[in-house]
C-alpha cells in the first residue's frame, strides 16, 4: 500500500528537532523511530500513532481517530488520525508531541 509522501514530509519537518529519528517501511507505509522506538507512521493517508496502551481509549475519543487494526484485533496503544484530522500543522504537532512523549517513557532501542 502507498503512504501520503506529503504528510510523511510534514512529518519529517516536525521531527528534526528530535534525536536519534531514522525511517522504517513498515505496515505497509512508512515508520518514524525515535531513539530506536516506532513512533508514529505513515500508511495511506493516515498517521499510525503509538499513544501507549494508558492513553489508547482517550485518543479513541477525539475526532477523526479510529483503531489501528491489521489482522481483525486492534493494537492497543495505537491508532490511525485520518487525514482530516491532521489538517493544520498544529494538528498534527498535537499527535506527534503526544506519541513523543509516550516513546519518552520507553528505553532506547539499538537496531
Amino acid at each position: 500500500m502507498a503512504y501520503d509522501e506529503e504528510v510523511a514530509q510534514r512529518v519529517r519537518e516536525l521531527l528534526t528537532s528530535e534525536d536519534a529519528v531514522t525511517e522504517r517501511r513498515m505496515f505497509g507505509g512508512v515508520a518514524f523511530m525515535v531513539r530506536g522506538q516506532m513512533t508514529v507512521g505513515i500508511n495511506a493517508n493516515a498517521l499510525m500513532a503509538r499513544v501507549g496502551p494508558e492513553n489508547h481509549a482517550a485518543a479513541l475519543r477525539r475526532a477523526h481517530v479510529r483503531p489501528m487494526d491489521f489482522t481483525g484485533k486492534p493494537m492497543r496503544g495505537y491508532v490511525y488520525v485520518d487525514a482530516s484530522g491532521l489538517a493544520s500543522e498544529a494538528a498534527l504537532r498535537g499527535w506527534l508531541d503526544r506519541c513523543l512523549a509516550f516513546v519518552a517513557t520507553l528505553p532506547p532501542k539499538n537496531r
